[in-house]
């Protein structure tokens, strides 16, 4: 028999979690215990082969300085003409939320049969996973990607190797303000039922 608390709690936490913009999330971050405790529950996720395609770098706060001059440089690259409020803009983002990561999916690793599909939602569920944890500890956290993630200067700060791409950032922190959550999609907007032919069967 199913454990009727668990199931209502695992689907009270689930629904609970959201997305705060970095920018809203504050310190105090987790700490190391928590941020243990972050991190392995994404081992949870399903992984063909075992391959492990996925991995997440910390951005200390020492390091935040130097990955705020590689926004604001692959801002530049991308749009010369930028004004330095518009750079700065792009360089403020590094130092959001007590709790930076970059995740990084593999498309090398182990088995080359496994396609990278299957490796990026290898790297969907630890990253869900990870949310759900934070949510659980009382944390906020959001996702963020952007065009920055595939400049050549971003790659070499994180030291990426071939096969590598920077899939997005995580931020975790304290929430200091959230917005009323969005509505969830239903059930019937996103699964249907296969209908065979008649007949062949």
């Amino acid at each position: 028999m199913p454990d009727t608390e668990l199931v209502s709690t695992i689907a009270t936490l689930m629904q609970s979690r959201q997305t705060i913009l970095p920018k809203r999330l504050m310190a105090p971050g987790p700490d190391a215990g928590q941020l243990q405790q972050i991190l392995e529950a994404a081992a949870s996720a399903p992984d063909h082969g075992q391959l492990l395609p996925w991995r997440f770098i910390l951005v200390p706060t020492g390091a935040r300085a130097a990955l705020a001059g590689v926004f604001g440089a692959a801002l530049l690259e991308r749009d010369p003409l930028a004004t330095p409020e518009q750079v700065q803009q792009a360089q403020e983002k590094a130092h959001r939320s007590p709790c930076l990561l970059l995740m990084v999916v593999d498309a090398l690793r182990g088995d080359p049969d496994v396609d990278i599909s299957e490796r990026i939602v290898s790297s969907g569920c630890a990253v869900q996973n990870l949310l759900l944890m934070a949510t659980a500890l009382g944390f906020g956290s959001a996702l963020t990607s952007g065009k920055a993630l595939k400049s050549a200067a971003l790659h070499t700060l994180f030291g990426l190797k071939a096969g590598e791409q920077a899939l997005c950032f995580v931020s975790v922190g304290s929430v200091q303000s959230s917005r009323p959550g969005r509505l969830r999609p239903a059930m019937q907007d996103y699964v249907s039922t296969l209908d065979l032919p008649a007949g062949s069967v």
